[in-house]
């Protein structure tokens, strides 16, 4: 199944962007390794084998490994077991970047233009599997390179569990991290959330809450993309909505933290989000950018 997956992602990568010098084919068998568990709907098998791999693959790389878990009661009286997953390289730096993605998936598929499909649970390769995917290849590289100062990155759950339009049951794990803070008075130097970051035709603007609340991380990682020649990947152009996500706990928290995403993908809380939509070219070009960040 894996190499069915990884197969048809390698075969789209070639429409993709040009290629970084991250390994964006890394990548691409890290995301597929997770949509093999199916689902990552909390509460679900799925989501307990995915949660369990990336801790794993966490100690294996990582100096510390820091797991919150807690139960998040839904607006339903539903109890939902959740878990953070903070991985930490150099974790006595006092000096620190805050990356964070989310590493649940959609149970409903409520964008679908079919009817029919709108109770099926969305396979996430892009919206789940690609920046815990980037997550895992960054912390290959720091391994390797060790950086100079505190990296902390950060796995939520629950990002994508209710309902977006009342703001009821969603971004559960990000406001969780943001009343449960590592140290006191933890506050990064700047921190990104890494969101969608797989599409083939990745084309990411600039993020109205980021722009609001932490202009100058957005200037940062705009111009690093630009030092790269990624300029035609991270576009100058603000978006024309604010995107409710993972940051904005964070931004609330007085942490400085912008969101990267590409929201105008095609298949965004379909059942089509599949390997198949993701490219190895796009997850390079963010993954040289996250990198660069760091060093």
């Amino acid at each position: 199944m894996l190499a069915v997956l990884v197969g048809g992602a390698a075969c789209n990568a070639e429409s993709g962007p040009e290629a970084g010098k991250f390994d964006g084919e890394s990548v691409i068998r890290y995301a597929a390794t997770q949509v093999a568990f199916g689902p990552r709907i909390p509460g679900t098998d799925g989501a307990q084998k995915a949660g369990d791999w990336i801790v794993q693959q966490m100690r294996e790389r990582a100096d510390t490994v820091i797991v919150q878990s807690w139960t998040h009661t839904t607006a339903d009286g539903k109890q939902l077991p959740m878990r953070n997953i903070l991985a930490r390289f150099q974790p006595r730096a006092t000096a620190r970047i805050l990356y964070l993605t989310h590493w649940d998936t959609r149970p409903i598929s409520d964008n679908s233009d079919n009817l029919a499909d709108r109770q099926l649970p969305v396979p996430g390769a892009n919206d789940g599997a690609s920046g815990v995917a980037l997550f895992i290849a960054l912390a290959d590289a720091l391994k390797k390179t060790p950086p100079a100062g505190g990296v902390d990155l950060l796995f939520v759950d629950g990002e994508d569990y209710g309902s977006f339009d009342v703001n009821q049951d969603v971004l559960i794990g990000s406001t969780y991290f943001a009343s449960n803070l590592p140290d006191p008075g933890y506050k990064p130097i700047f921190g990104v959330l890494w969101d969608m970051i797989g599409d083939a035709d990745l084309k990411i603007k600039k993020e109205p809450y980021s722009m609001q609340g932490a202009p100058e991380v957005v200037e940062r990682v705009w111009q690093k993309a630009a030092e790269l020649g990624h300029d035609d990947v991270f576009l100058p152009e603000v978006l024309g909505y604010p995107v409710t996500d993972d940051h904005v706990p964070l931004l609330k928290a007085g942490l400085r933290v912008i969101d990267v995403i590409d929201i105008d993908y095609p298949y965004h809380h379909r059942p089509t989000d599949t390997m198949d939509k993701i490219s190895a070219r796009s997850l390079s070009i963010v993954g040289e950018v996250a990198e660069a960040l760091l060093r």
